[in-house]
């Protein structure tokens, strides 16, 4: 058993990591989500309810959690507050959730810089959700970004008058419409108010919990291929969002983490540009998409959707070092006669089994493929692994072979209930 382990999405995000942090939060004495900001989304379904989370670690919904937004993120706090008052209205206290003074603050000027580049890029655009999490992250980088220490502050109307000046000069460079000082600092001001009492020193509060031998969940967003580093550059996010993001974004120190859980989606789905060397352009994707309602939860842009790319996670599991990872939607593949499952690429002729850092040569590779026999049964009832269908094992078995780590969970459907616990972690 492990007191502390960093959830993290093995893919292009989308895994469906919400589920499982809040399945592990019910054990958790704290959640950390690490880095990203409202871009990301999560679903948590439960005793007939779903919500969708953007900023909020999903273990909110256990009151006895502690839930930290921490350092690495980027907030956006009109956007929190409004993912607040759904859960407010919903009967939720909130009482268990902290922000991190050192979070950065993701503000309106953010927003309309993001879109107004995105825009200016034309056919070599990146992507975005548009939510301004990368200017955000770039003023952090280059040491002029407001924190939340700050935002709370009273001299935050001076500190964002002097950056919004800076900033709408900018903004009418790129052709925008320059954002209005008075209004939007009379919003700001209320919600600093409302933050106030959220806003906490969470260095100390980890490392009092990890003297105290609590058990501490971290949260990332998106996936390993989205990261800054790691990922399909520049086709990524801004942000760390592979397992060593837990360490930079929360103020952790790495000899207290003591496993990381791979999330890893029964096949595979990305958003937005960039390569994805088994994607599928037939009726198999479109089915898997409408069954799965493979739509993004924050842009509902529909999802690209191809066959699992065991290439690809092994890179993950590399990357992130996971021993065990949690199988998802494993349920939307009951009903297919054969599955192709990728091994390795071949690229110019030649077999290789790494993730190339060049997009010109990933844009190159070719899947190999080895094709397993699928199953026709329901499995959404089943609880225990050895009463799937012996096809469904041998799927989850060919996985755990093939990049040299056990399956810990696996998801038969999206409810809480609707989960097969292979070996009990945490």
């Amino acid at each position: 058993m492990m007191r502390s382990i960093v959830v993290v999405g093995s893919q292009w995000g989308d895994e469906g990591k919400g589920k499982v942090t809040n399945y592990y939060s019910a054990k958790a004495d704290i959640v950390v989500r690490y880095q990203g900001g409202n871009n990301a989304g999560h679903t948590v379904k439960f005793d007939g309810q779903e919500f969708h989370l953007q900023t909020i670690p999903s273990g909110i919904f256990n009151e006895k959690t502690l839930n930290i937004l921490g350092n690495g993120m980027v907030i956006n706090p009109i956007s929190l507050y409004s993912e607040m008052k759904t859960l407010l209205d919903a009967g939720f206290k909130l009482n268990n959730m902290v922000i991190s003074s050192r979070a950065n603050v993701d503000l309106n000027y953010h927003l309309e810089l993001d879109g107004l580049k995105e825009a200016h890029l034309k056919d070599k655009k990146i992507g975005t959700t548009k939510k301004g999490i990368g200017p955000c992250y770039t003023d952090k980088i280059s040491r002029d970004g407001i924190r939340f220490a700050d935002f709370i502050d009273e001299d935050f109307p001076k500190i964002y008058a002097e950056h919004l000046k800076e900033k709408n000069e900018e903004i009418a460079r790129y052709g925008g419409t320059p954002i209005d000082l008075e209004k939007s600092l009379k919003e700001y001001e209320k919600l600093s108010e409302f933050f106030k009492p959220y806003v906490k020193e969470t260095v100390s509060i980890l490392a009092k919990a990890k003297k105290a031998s609590k058990k501490i969940l971290f949260e990332g967003a998106q996936g390993t291929m989205l990261d800054i580093d790691f990922g399909t550059y520049p086709y990524v996010s801004s942000s760390n969002s592979s397992a060593g993001g837990a360490i930079t974004g929360s103020g952790i120190g790495i000899g207290y983490i003591e496993g990381v859980v791979g999330i890893v989606k029964a096949y595979t789905t990305r958003v937005g540009e960039g390569p994805f060397v088994t994607e599928l352009f037939n009726d198999l994707a479109d089915n898997i998409r409408e069954k799965a309602h493979e739509y993004g939860v924050v842009t509902h842009r529909p999802r690209r959707i191809g066959y699992l790319d065991l290439n690809q996670l092994r890179y993950s599991r590399n990357v992130n070092g996971f021993d065990y990872f949690a199988l998802m939607l494993l349920d939307i593949l009951s009903g297919i006669d054969e599955i192709k499952v990728c091994t390795s690429y071949e690229l110019d002729g030649k077999i290789i089994d790494y993730v190339p850092a060049s997009l010109k040569e990933t844009y190159r590779c070719k899947p190999v493929y080895v094709t397993l026999p699928g199953w026709k049964e329901d499995i959404s009832k089943v609880r225990k692994f050895e009463d799937l269908p012996i096809n469904a094992q041998n799927y989850v078995k060919f996985i755990e072979k093939e990049i040299d780590a056990h399956a810990c969970l696996i998801s038969v459907g999206p409810d809480h209930n609707e989960t097969i616990i292979k070996e009990d972690i945490f």
